[in-house]
């Protein structure tokens, strides 16, 4: 399955493209499936070749907070930690879109490290910017309302899809935004009444 989204992310290392595809795996995932679950062990670091999938947290009652997204170039962060670390996952991450994922072994990506800058510096640039998230995330839960966080949340799926037209249902929304259905239903249709969205089954659209 080779893809010339590495080449891109390592335009200047093709060594280290070469690498990758020789130590990873590639496999291809449907929306929905999980790819990795809470506490279990992480042996692979997986590297988003095309589509996207979510990293969602899941407290003790079972509620769940969507952290971010992780599109095609990109890897898990908290994958690459905890298997650098041998400890459990703390996240599950789920597809989002049908997805393609280069899965690179945790000893190779360690190898590489010592191996190739390039490498230690694309982990540094996700770290920042999962980091950056996750600041949002706190922000967002600490000082904005639920509404002006769903409408958030619509604007980024709607920008990561590129399109004006999203599909999904409220209590998927929900669990994203780590509330019960019943508060998603009622924002919507507030916003459809100010002229925002449209709404229809399992659908929003941005006017």
């Amino acid at each position: 399955m080779q893809n010339d989204i590495l080449s891109s992310e390592f335009a200047n290392s093709p060594e280290l493209v070469e690498k990758l595809y020789q130590y990873g795996t590639a496999k291809i995932y449907r929306e929905g499936d999980h790819i990795l679950n809470e506490n279990t062990s992480i042996r692979s670091i997986p590297i988003i070749m095309k589509g996207m999938i979510k990293v969602i947290r899941t407290d003790e009652a079972g509620r769940e907070i969507l952290l971010y997204y992780i599109k095609a170039g990109e890897s898990c962060i908290m994958s690459f930690l905890g298997g650098m670390h041998n400890e459990k996952s703390i996240v599950k991450a789920e597809v989002e879109e049908d997805t393609e994922i280069l899965f690179l072994p945790v000893d190779k990506a360690s190898l590489l490290i010592t191996q190739y800058p390039e490498w230690l510096d694309y982990i540094f640039k996700l770290y920042h910017k999962r980091f950056e998230e996750l600041l949002d995330i706190i922000n967002a839960i600490a000082f904005k309302k639920v509404d002006e966080r769903l409408l958030d949340l619509l604007n980024k799926k709607s920008e990561l899809t590129d399109s004006s037209i999203i599909v999904i249902t409220h209590e998927q929304l929900a669990n994203e935004l780590g509330t019960v259905r019943v508060v998603v239903s009622r924002l919507l249709k507030q916003l459809e009444k100010s002229g925002k969205l449209k709404l229809s089954r399992n659908r929003i659209a941005f006017l």
